[in-house]
């Protein structure tokens, strides 16, 4: 016979010491139990250790994230700014600021009920698989291989598509700033390829670092992403002039189809905004290998993403429809529709300052990106999932990250 015992964290807690039992029985009816005093740190580590070979998994990271760092790998993806500023292009000609507004709250209602989900499912199986590892659990025995393959498979393509997709926004954003800069430039695509390769190998190369690093750069990510959208939220509307100001019955009621769809798929269209601004907050689930209390702190992480993100673009959407002017073709028209409404209203001094903290924004967000994607191909290689998964399931001895994913 074999026991298993289990102990919640506030079972063992105690004035700042740890009674800790765990054991296995093999050959007798009394488990050798094991009491030792630790400290709430050590506690919570065992505790994430036993969880992750409950799963059939070893630890092999340190686990060096906080709750908030855990939660600044997700906010940082979604980078509102940055990514509102890539996907305006998707509301403006669908619907105008109206779409802009309410689209993003109706799509950000949905958004939420998905990120709940995830969050209840990353509590009870924090590891860096996430969603083909919980396929697996949760479908029947005849498909579940195939199930979690194919989930597995999407996810992966799906991250590092999404790896290709920031950074080329962020090269795009690059040649924008040169663009205010000075306006006779106008950047090649071989020149936006150049820079955008650039990007990727920066990013490689940041996110080979160590543990430590990683997750406290995740605290000046998060303190830039929310400088920037209190700065548009507060600052865009205190700095336009009065020719670019909208009224309320413009800004929450006008509909603007630029396109030829009906009125009412072409307000659906605009949630392409929100859909591509607000994801990949799985990416909490996938380095929660790396995150101490990683049952508690990667599902609050993936709700407090969605929620903040929700709430902030919403406001930021508002902010941007009051100050855009009512002239949406020469925006919808423009190199860049965010560039072109900070330059009417901040000039070209002030938008290149602030655009600068855009591209800033969208760089960290492609850093997060790639560690997100890379912890993701570790895990699938782990289970022998990927070609040359023995290459691409290594640990390197210094840094202790999966370099080679």
């Amino acid at each position: 016979m074999s026991a298993h015992y289990h102990y919640r964290l506030s079972d063992v807690i105690a004035n700042g010491y740890l009674l800790w039992a765990t054991g296995h029985c093999p050959s007798s009816s009394r488990p050798p139990v094991l009491f030792t005093t630790m400290t709430n740190k050590e506690v919570i580590s065992r505790i994430d250790e036993q969880l992750l070979a409950e799963l059939g998994y070893k630890q092999e990271f340190r686990r060096a994230f906080t709750p908030l760092e855990v939660f600044g790998v997700a906010f940082s993806i979604v980078g509102l700014l940055p990514s509102i500023a890539s996907v305006l292009v998707y509301s403006l000609p669908n619907g105008g600021p109206s779409a802009m507004v309410w689209g993003w709250a109706v799509a950000s209602f949905f958004i939420l009920c998905v990120g709940m989900s995830m969050a209840e499912l990353a509590s009870a199986a924090p590891t860096s698989g996430g969603l083909y590892f919980w396929t697996h659990s949760l479908s029947s025995p005849r498909c579940r291989n195939l199930l979690s393959w194919i989930v597995g498979y999407a996810n992966t393509i799906g991250s590092i598509a999404s790896v290709a997709s920031i950074d080329w926004g962020c090269a795009v954003q690059i040649a924008a700033a040169a663009n205010i800069g000075n306006q006779n430039f106008v950047a090649t695509q071989a020149q936006t390829f150049g820079i955008y390769v650039a990007v990727i190998f920066s990013h490689g190369i940041i996110c080979s670092l160590g543990t430590d690093i990683l997750a406290r750069l995740q605290n000046l990510y998060i303190v830039l992403n929310f400088c920037l959208c209190f700065a548009v939220i507060i600052g865009l509307p205190a700095a336009t002039p009065k020719e670019y100001m909208n009224s309320a019955s413009f800004a929450l009621g006008s509909f603007s189809n630029a396109d030829s769809w009906p009125n009412g798929y072409a307000f659906i269209l605009s949630f392409l905004a929100p859909l591509w601004t607000i994801c990949s907050f799985d990416s909490s689930v996938h380095i929660s290998e790396e995150a101490a209390n990683a049952a508690t702190a990667v599902p609050w992480a993936i709700v407090g993403t969605v929620g903040t993100a929700g709430l902030l673009g919403w406001a930021i959407n508002i902010s941007l429809a009051f100050c855009m002017g009512t002239d949406l073709t020469s925006l919808i028209n423009s190199p860049q529709p965010m560039a072109q409404i900070f330059l009417n209203s901040f000039g070209q001094t002030g938008t290149l300052a602030i655009w600068t903290f855009v591209v800033l924004g969208q760089y960290m967000m492609g850093s997060s990106m790639v560690l997100a994607a890379s912890r993701q191909s570790f895990a699938f290689a782990r289970d022998g999932a990927l070609p040359l998964s023995s290459i691409l399931y290594r640990m390197n001895g210094f840094t202790g990250t999966p370099v080679n994913t």
